[in-house]
């Protein structure tokens, strides 16, 4: 049994859609980052960067295995089932450099972009031209990489599930795929497999609007040093 700290954002989408298509058995965990749960003792002794997604693995030899960080739970996911990840050492560094790719430039940027567009509050134009150019940029990369591909490293990978949770989002970032006619065909790729799909909707019952939650709002975006510590020790 493999325990999942989840909440239904892209990041968590990674981690529920690769253990849906493992077939694997896990456990929801909800972790509310509009409440605060990310900042309780028993997660950050999972998740010191207090940042879910996160698993602990049970199956396993000895102590429970936990890990953090998307890209780190997608390998070690891979590696433990033998999915989703070549084993030809030149075809694994590719998909693990594209793996490398979105968990530094995909998700952030999108991220930055996902915050000055919907929970800013004000809109500053400089930010949303910065990261919505950004964002652009990135869909031609994968629009490149899909040249000769119906996936970004041929065959399906974590670097497809690491990535598209990213793109799906597109519109709620207010960016288009007009323009990106492989990325499109990608998209409606993914979203016919029956596992993606699955991944993509656990939890959606526990997302709640937070541009008008004020509380969540100061609770994820107003973190420093001194505020974990004090939200950690409650």
């Amino acid at each position: 049994m493999i325990d999942l700290y989840y909440w239904p954002t892209p990041n968590g989408w990674k981690i529920s859609i690769m253990l849906e298509e493992c077939g694997l058995e896990y456990r929801l965990i909800p972790v509310d980052i509009g409440r605060g749960d990310q900042f309780k003792p028993e997660f950050l002794a999972i998740s010191p960067n207090n940042r879910m997604p996160a698993i602990v693995d049970h199956d396993v030899d000895g102590e429970p295995v936990s890990v953090f960080e998307s890209g780190a739970i997608l390998m070690y996911l891979a590696e433990k089932t033998g999915r989703f990840l070549p084993a030809d050492p030149r075809a694994k560094l590719q998909v693990m450099q594209w793996v490398f790719w979105q968990v530094g430039g995909l998700g952030p940027m999108a991220g930055q972009l996902g915050h000055f567009t919907n929970y800013a509050p004000e809109k500053i134009e400089y930010a949303l031209k910065r990261y919505g150019d950004e964002y652009n940029r990135l869909l031609g990369v994968i629009e490149k990489q899909l040249a000769d591909k119906n996936y970004l490293c041929g065959d399906y990978s974590i670097a497809d599930m690491a990535s598209w949770p990213w793109v799906v989002v597109h519109e709620r970032v207010n960016q288009s795929l007009d323009g990106f006619p492989r990325v499109t065909a990608w998209d409606e790729r993914m979203k016919t497999r029956p596992k993606v799909s699955v991944g993509k909707d656990l939890g959606k019952e526990l997302r709640r609007p937070l541009e008008k939650d004020e509380e969540a709002r100061r609770i994820m975006f107003g973190q420093t040093a001194a505020s974990v510590a004090e939200a950690a020790g409650r």
